[in-house]
């Protein structure tokens, strides 16, 4: 029986608060999902974004771009000492980025933090910074790929919405010569931040399977996903909308990694499940073929569910990469001619 209506019933046969209770005493999860998002402050005019690093560096000429962009949006960018950083592939070292964004996280005159790049490192500070503050103002955090891990952590101690979006590293130098999805994905960030309730559609798979869903939106980058099982930033998918992308994987690892989240339960009382961009997809070996697609590993692992499923939704490593606030409430509507997400 599914668990919500589980729950349900026992409220119907008059099992009521107390046993809810007991019953969370004892581990099995109660409707959190349904409880109203922490939304940081929208932001207006003259507010500061910060910019760090918490993973992979980037030079200072790389962010100039973003910096344009978000001030020609009314914006003030205050530049985090991990910017031109570097320890290797790190934008610093793990001392430096983590007291980099504590100091963002701490500072109440930044309304939002935005990650400079993706790669890898956040995972490598997470657990040593001090989210007091932050709880007290929350303050939105951008960024996707490796932030995917701020996202969960955020998500899971403290319900506050994120911004699931494109970083510093992939704003375009020109805008106005930029092609109108690059534009629209970039604007989708403004529309975010300052408030826009989101809407976004994608084109219809013959693969997808329809329904309609409502719940809290989690997710990100699969492989960060997995990867933060058993830790204490593990995300909580009870519920909820979970969207996952991936890039430059062997298929046998894209099935090992949604294998993970099927054996870990992660898939099994969903709300609905959003499929974006899984890009660069590498071959496979000669003679090593695993002969499996995207859609065959995805329809396996849920084929017990009947929630909804859409594939190929603009989210993920690619130009088609938009703004999602992650921990707010949306629906999903998937049907024959269409797929919908609405906050």
């Amino acid at each position: 029986m599914n668990r919500k209506h589980f729950l349900s019933a026992l409220v119907t046969t008059g099992i009521g608060l107390p046993a809810l209770q007991t019953l969370a005493a004892i581990g099995l999860p109660t409707d959190s999902h349904e409880k109203e998002p922490l939304v940081p402050p929208y932001l207006k005019p003259g507010d500061i974004i910060g910019i760090t690093c918490p993973a992979g560096y980037i030079k200072r000429d790389e962010i100039q771009a973003a910096i344009r962009i978000m001030e020609s949006w009314g914006f003030n960018i205050r530049i985090g000492k991990t910017v031109g950083a570097r320890d290797y592939s790190f934008g610093g070292t793990d001392t430096e980025r983590l007291q980099d964004l504590q100091t963002m996280l701490n500072d109440n005159d930044i309304k939002a933090i935005m990650c400079g790049r993706g790669g890898y490192g956040t995972a490598r500070i997470v657990d040593k910074l001090d989210f007091k503050k932050f709880q007290q103002k929350p303050k939105w955090v951008i960024g996707f790929s490796d932030a995917t891990v701020l996202h969960c952590h955020i998500s899971r101690h403290f319900g506050i919405a994120s911004l699931h979006s494109k970083m510093c590293n992939s704003f375009p130098d020109d805008f106005s010569k930029a092609e109108p999805v690059v534009q629209d994905t970039i604007m989708s960030i403004y529309q975010a931040l300052t408030g826009k309730k989101m809407q976004y559609s994608a084109a219809p798979d013959n693969k997808n399977r329809k329904g309609n869903a409502r719940g809290v939106l989690t997710g990100g980058n699969l492989s960060i996903i997995q990867s933060l099982s058993a830790t204490d930033s593990e995300i909580d998918t009870n519920g909820k909308i979970l969207f996952l992308e991936e890039v430059g994987e062997y298929p046998y690892s894209l099935d090992r990694m949604l294998g993970t989240l099927a054996r870990s339960h992660k898939l099994d009382n969903l709300a609905g499940l959003i499929i974006g961009g899984f890009n660069r997809i590498k071959p496979d070996d000669p003679g090593e073929e695993f002969g499996k697609t995207v859609y065959d590993m995805v329809l396996e692992k849920v084929k017990d569910f009947s929630y909804p499923v859409c594939f190929n939704f603009p989210v993920g490593h690619q130009k088609n990469n938009y703004a999602l606030k992650c921990g707010m409430m949306h629906s999903l509507s998937v049907s024959d001619d269409k797929v919908t997400l609405k906050e």
